[in-house]
């Protein structure tokens, strides 16, 4: 089994291809990485970038499989992350990211 900083490490390699303007889930992340049940991991990968000083990792393009901003509370405040995916382009519905408009899905790793 891998040790955990290698599958963060390629949780961030994911998080770093998703585009500008667009957003993808914990779900599918856990999906590319073959771990189907891992979206917990990826939010504890996230986290994990969230208590450091890393600004490579955009966390902000990562919400739950509803396009709720899940890990929200996890930002500077509760605002910073839909101000960042708004400043890219995303809309929202409600408190949701349009997710018909901005989805974007990681390619499964071979």
């Amino acid at each position: 089994m891998p040790q955990s900083s290698d599958i963060y490490e390629r949780i961030y390699d994911i998080v770093r291809q998703i585009p500008e303007g667009h957003v993808t889930t914990y779900g599918a992340i856990a999906q590319a990485i073959g771990s189907r049940s891992g979206a917990r991991l990826v939010g504890w990968a996230l986290n994990a970038v969230a208590l450091s000083d890393r600004t490579d990792i955009p966390c902000h393009r990562v919400v739950n499989r509803l396009g709720e901003l899940s890990g929200k509370m996890h930002f500077e405040t509760p605002f910073v992350m839909r101000e960042r995916l708004e400043a890219e382009g995303v809309t929202f519905s409600g408190e949701a990211v349009d997710m018909k408009k901005h989805l974007w899905v990681p390619p499964i790793a071979g």
